[in-house]
């Protein structure tokens, strides 16, 4: 049996080993882009972590932090200086009452240094304007932490 006619016969077993190839390294390019992914999203986790040992908090789960941040900042990243966002925010920083007998509360001045600091970590680029921002809240230590 000469090569040639072999190779003729056998051809699927070549194009099925290619095919098999690619596969693979199709899929080894999707994992290491994954792991490359929940690296980064747990060095952030973990620097956000930090931060809030620093500032005298209790350390936060990180894998929490993961899931809800990515790698990203998710949600908070979206754009946080816009005028809904602020408006949400005001209205989240109230008294907890509803309709009529909502009203406004001085806000406490960590709980936006909490948001500026996930921003630093996740979207720096949207710090600036997201201070800029700050600087027309009211805001004052108005949680007591050792209760």
């Amino acid at each position: 049996m000469s090569p040639t006619r072999f190779a003729s016969e056998h051809k699927w077993i070549y194009l099925g080993a290619i095919l098999v190839l690619v596969v693979l390294a199709i899929i080894g390019i999707v994992q290491y882009e994954s792991v490359k992914s929940t690296n980064e999203a747990a060095e952030k986790a973990n620097k956000l972590a930090d931060a809030a040992e620093d500032a005298g908090y209790p350390r936060p789960d990180t894998e929490v932090i993961e899931r809800a941040l990515g790698t990203d900042g998710g949600i908070v990243c979206e754009d946080p200086a816009t005028a809904l966002r602020s408006a949400l925010w005001k209205i989240n920083v109230s008294n907890g009452a509803a309709f009529v007998g909502q009203r406004p509360v001085i806000g406490d001045t960590k709980a936006l240094r909490a948001e500026a600091k996930i921003l630093e970590i996740y979207c720096p680029e949207k710090l600036d304007r997201f201070k800029d921002r700050l600087d027309d809240l009211k805001t004052d230590d108005t949680v007591r932490r050792d209760a």
